[in-house]
C-alpha cells in the first residue's frame, strides 16, 4: 500500500472517529431529556397556546403523534445543544488542512454562522410566533373553535426556524462572495434595491400569507445584509503589515521596471548600431 493510500485511510479514520463522538454527544443529550420531552413541547407550543381561547388546547390526529412528535422536539433541541461540541470536532478535522490565514477566517465564519442561525431561531419564537398567531387568532371567524394539531404545528415551526436561521446567516453569505472575489464591496451596494425587492418576495413565499411575518423575514433580511457590507469592507481593509509591505514593494517594483526599460532600450540601440 502506497504513502498516499496511506494517508486517505488515515482520514478516513480519523472522520469516522469525528463522526462518532459528535453523534454520541447528541446521543447522551437527547438520553438526558427524554424525561422532559412533553414539557419541552409544551416549551415550543407555548407562543400558540398563548393565543388559543381559554380551555383550548391542541390535538393529535395520529395514534403515535402524541409520543412521536416530543421526541422529535427533544431530538432538534439536543442537536442545538450539542452543536458546540459537533462544530469542534468538524474544525479538528479540518483544521490540519488550513493555512494559517485560511484558519483566521474560518473559525470566525463557523462561529458566527451558528450564533446567527441560533439568534434567527430565537427571533422568531420569542418576536415573530406571537405576533403571527395573535393575528391569526384575531382573524379568524368567531364561529370556530381553533384547535391546531401539534404534528402540523411542528411542521410549521420548524419551516420557520429554518427560513429565520437560513435569513441571519446573510452577513456570512455576503462577506464569503465578498473574499471569494466574487463580487466587491461597490457591486454589492449598487445591488441595494434588487436586494430588497428579493427579501420580500422571499419572505412572502416561505412565511404564512400574513403581511406581519412576511414584514418581520423580509426587514431583518435587508439589515443583515447592510451589516454584512459594513463587515465586508472592514475586513478588506488591508492590515498595517500589509500596508507597510505595499509600501516598501510599489517602489521596489517600479524602479525594477525602470530598469528593464532603459535595459530594453539600450539593447535596441545596439542592436541598430
Amino acid at each position: 500500500m502506497s504513502a498516499q493510500q496511506e494517508t486517505f485511510i488515515a482520514h478516513l479514520i480519523e472522520l469516522r472517529d469525528r463522526l462518532i463522538r459528535a453523534l454520541l454527544a447528541i446521543v447522551i443529550v437527547f438520553v438526558v431529556l427524554m424525561p422532559w420531552a412533553g414539557d419541552i413541547y409544551d416549551i415550543l407550543a407555548k407562543p400558540m397556546m398563548d393565543t388559543l381561547p381559554a380551555g383550548t388546547n391542541m390535538i393529535a390526529t395520529g395514534v403515535v403523534t402524541p409520543f412521536f412528535v416530543p421526541v422529535k422536539v427533544t431530538m432538534m433541541v439536543a442537536f442545538v445543544l450539542a452543536l458546540p461540541w459537533v462544530l469542534y470536532q468538524a474544525w479538528a478535522f479540518i483544521a490540519p488542512g488550513l493555512y494559517a490565514h485560511e484558519k483566521r477566517l474560518a473559525l470566525p465564519l463557523v462561529l458566527g454562522s451558528t450564533l446567527l442561525f441560533v439568534i434567527g431561531m430565537a427571533f422568531c419564537y420569542f418576536f415573530v410566533f406571537g405576533m403571527v398567531f395573535k393575528f391569526i387568532a384575531e382573524f379568524a371567524p368567531k364561529s370556530i373553535v381553533p384547535a391546531p394539531d401539534i404534528e402540523q404545528y411542528l411542521s410549521f415551526v420548524m419551516s420557520m426556524f429554518l427560513a429565520f436561521g437560513i435569513t441571519f446567516e446573510v452577513p456570512v453569505a455576503v462577506i464569503l462572495m465578498v473574499k471569494a472575489g466574487i463580487v466587491d464591496v461597490a457591486k454589492l451596494k449598487e445591488m441595494r434595491p434588487y436586494v430588497v425587492v428579493g427579501a420580500f418576495v422571499i419572505a412572502a413565499i416561505v412565511t404564512p400569507p400574513d403581511v406581519i411575518s412576511q414584514f418581520m423575514l423580509a426587514v431583518p433580511m435587508c439589515l443583515l445584509y447592510e451589516l454584512g457590507i459594513v463587515l465586508a469592507r472592514m475586513m478588506s481593509k488591508p492590515s498595517p503589515q500589509e500596508e507597510a509591505a505595499a509600501e516598501y514593494v510599489a517602489p521596489a517594483l517600479e524602479d525594477t521596471g525602470k530598469a528593464l526599460e532603459e535595459a530594453e532600450a539600450a539593447q535596441g540601440k545596439g542592436g541598430k548600431a
